[in-house]
């Protein structure tokens, strides 16, 4: 993979708190910190973008005719089938 060099400004308090980090071995310099943080953005982006269209499929999906209760014994039902209950 291709690597591309990037300059950044950060405030003082920024730079310390990447130094700490360093310091506490978490990671070894700073681009690594910074891949990670990059890293994890992606991922929660994701799964806010996988949330949002979990909503508005069910906006979408109109008005259940079935009771709380009913949803909740189907829920219930799918999780132990898929064995996450």
């Amino acid at each position: 993979m291709a690597t591309v060099r990037k300059t950044i400004t950060l405030t003082e308090q920024q730079n310390e708190w990447i130094k700490a980090q360093l310091v506490a071995g978490d990671y070894t310099n700073d681009s690594e910190y910074l891949r990670d943080l990059i890293r994890r953005e992606q991922e929660r982006s994701s799964r806010i973008h996988l949330l949002k269209a979990a909503v508005e499929e069910g906006i979408n999906s109109g008005i259940s005719d079935r009771t709380p209760e009913q949803i909740m014994e189907a829920v219930e039902s799918k999780m132990r089938a898929d064995g996450r209950l």
